[in-house]
């Protein structure tokens, strides 16, 4: 056995599961090819050393931190390039995490804590990114030509101290690291635009809801562009109706642009004016009216979206952004249906949802083969499940299921259509096809807060809460004024991380916590240690729900690890919610 201080890289290939189902043969093959052409001529030419591989991972000892780091800056902008002309679903991708510490070698193997360390930090590092230690930054940040971005301490998983973190930034020009901004500001590396609600100039006051849904559909066809970070409709949604006053309205959302319109329509004609606005001088930078027919409503906005992606700093050529085609509906009485539907969706009352589900069943009779349709169906029909207004619970989720089936075989590139597959799949506890639907929706539309905040919650139940994070977080970041769910979801994400302090906070920014939180704050106030807390959390859970029974809730769960679902069932038990059987012995 032998000690001594060594920089090690861990590496693990991003979607390997996935990749695998769909194409083993041809995966590996390709991996194959990556690993004899390009990373092990990486590891040999810095020196470095392969310790162990697994299918989709591997662990390298660097005598030089340097150039371990080197190393894995090559081997990340190296498989950017070769994964340019690759469609997204199928292009093989990796994280990497580097740290420098005391390694214990035995029998050609290496273990300690600088090896878990360095395993952890794979585990935060993005896709295609590198997540290096504080120890690794001090060593190198002088020597290379290579940026860092600041990210803080962070609690790893099974590492008892916080660990400072660092990030690899590949993409920007070297310089100093970047201060530990808030995840707001460190968001805006692409450029960050919000689309205020369109005013809806016609004399009919009925037709507010086609403003409101042309605009949601412009929040839409922008997000699906992955060089832009678009604010969510929720969020500008919050401004509909009020004084516009840009500036202020930029700040609150943390966005660099403003675009804003307004629609008028006549019978069968349209008015739309849009401009977009540079929100630090208050100019407009572009802006332009379109008096089309009604059946040309959507190559208006795919004019819009290209016109606002072209004038953007930095010049970005819209011939050359990744497409979605989308599937029209036959119907454009339909597409008004789901319009309406929509609007109404938002407003979560049951008088709003009983009018959204007429209308959505309007649109599928109109055209019984508008996929959008049905996945709203779906969702529709899903919230009435959530709240409760549904007699047979089982009976409307199988009609859930039933709808997004049928969006599914009619169009599988739409992204509530794949977020809703996902959905359905973590209820079947069906974990490595949820992912496979979350990932499809995130190649559909990258700023689409509600399926970000679902990765982060699907890789909660897959054993990386630390990643899940980074997710909500994003989401959060998209949708400023996200709803209240997204707390929860952070909540479940840092217990399961053991990161207690952090699960609290959250979940006390519930404004009703349910007696499902209560119990997560019971449990997470036993990981703290804070014996009163946990007994009051767990009273105020028997107090909602007199019938409580851990079992039961326990069976709720979908975690992956069967270790989770113990962290979580002993933190319970200490903090005294134990079964009947448990409790009579």
């Amino acid at each position: 056995m032998e000690h001594r201080l060594a920089a090690v890289l861990a590496a693990d290939m991003a979607g390997y599961s996935r990749l695998m189902e769909l194409d083993e043969t041809g995966t590996l093959a390709r991996l194959r090819t990556h690993r004899i052409e390009l990373i092990d001529p990486a590891i040999a030419k810095n020196e470095g050393h392969v310790i162990k591989t697994a299918g989709d991972g591997m662990l390298v000892e660097f005598p030089s931190v340097a150039n371990a780091v080197r190393c894995a800056a090559e081997i990340q902008e190296r498989m950017a390039r070769r994964n340019a002309d690759v469609p997204k679903d199928r292009q093989i991708q990796f994280r990497i995490g580097i740290n420098l510490g005391d390694i214990i070698f035995q029998d050609d193997d290496i273990f300690g804590d600088g090896v878990n360390i360095a395993a952890r930090l794979e585990q935060m590092a993005e896709t295609g990114g590198i997540c290096v230690s504080a120890a690794v930054y001090e060593q190198v940040r002088e020597r290379l030509d290579i940026a860092f971005e600041d990210l803080g301490d962070q609690s790893l998983k099974n590492i008892s101290r916080p660990v400072r973190v660092f990030r690899v930034v590949l993409e920007a020009p070297a310089g100093k690291v970047s201060g530990h901004a808030p995840a707001g500001a460190r968001a805006a590396v692409k450029p960050t635009v919000a689309v205020l609600p369109f005013a809806n100039m016609s004399r009919d006051h009925e037709q507010e809801y086609f403003a409101d849904g042309l605009t949601e559909d412009i929040i839409t066809e922008l997000s699906r562009r992955h060089e832009l970070f678009v604010i969510s409709r929720n969020s500008t949604f919050v401004y509909k109706g009020q004084p516009v006053n840009i500036r202020e309205i930029a700040r609150k959302l943390g966005a660099q642009y403003i675009v804003e319109g307004s629609v008028r329509r006549s019978g069968e004609t349209l008015r739309i004016t849009v401009q977009l606005i540079d929100s630090a001088s208050d100019s407009h930078i572009w802006a332009e009216k379109y008096d089309r027919r009604l059946d040309d409503i959507f190559a208006v906005q795919d004019e819009m979206t290209t016109a606002i992606v072209a004038t953007l700093p930095g010049r970005l050529e819209a011939a050359q952004q990744t497409q979605v085609a989308r599937k029209v509906p036959a119907s454009l009485a339909a597409y008004e249906c789901v319009l309406a539907a929509k609007v109404l969706h938002h407003r979560s009352t049951r008088k709003d949802i009983d009018e959204a589900k007429r209308l959505i069943d309007r649109a599928i009779e109109l055209d019984p083969e508008y996929a959008h349709a049905y996945a709203w169906r779906g969702c529709i029909l899903g919230q009435t499940w959530v709240y409760g207004w549904c007699e047979d619970r089982d009976a409307v989720m199988a009609e859930v299921a039933a709808n997004v089936e049928k969006a599914f075989s009619l169009d599988q590139d739409d992204a509530d259509v794949q977020r809703l597959l996902a959905a359905i799949c973590i209820a079947k506890d069906e974990l490595p096809r949820a992912r496979f639907h979350m990932e499809r929706a995130l190649d559909l539309n990258p700023n689409y807060d509600l399926v970000v905040v679902q990765m982060g919650e699907l890789l909660t139940w897959l054993g990386n809460p630390e990643e899940g994070i980074d997710w909500i977080r994003k989401a959060m970041r998209l949708n400023p004024h996200h709803p209240e769910r997204f707390w929860s979801h952070l909540g479940r994400a840092h217990f399961a991380a053991r990161q207690y302090s952090e699960a609290v906070e959250a979940f006390m920014r519930l404004s009703a916590p349910d007696h499902t939180h209560h119990a997560f704050l019971a449990a997470a106030c036993a990981g703290l240690g804070d014996a009163a807390a946990a007994t009051a959390h767990a009273a105020k859970v028997r107090a909602l729900d007199p019938q409580f029974e851990p079992a039961a809730f326990l069976a709720t769960m979908h975690y992956a690890d069967p270790g989770d679902l113990r962290h979580l069932r002993d933190s319970l038990e200490r903090a005294g919610l134990r079964s009947a059987s448990a409790t009579a012995t």
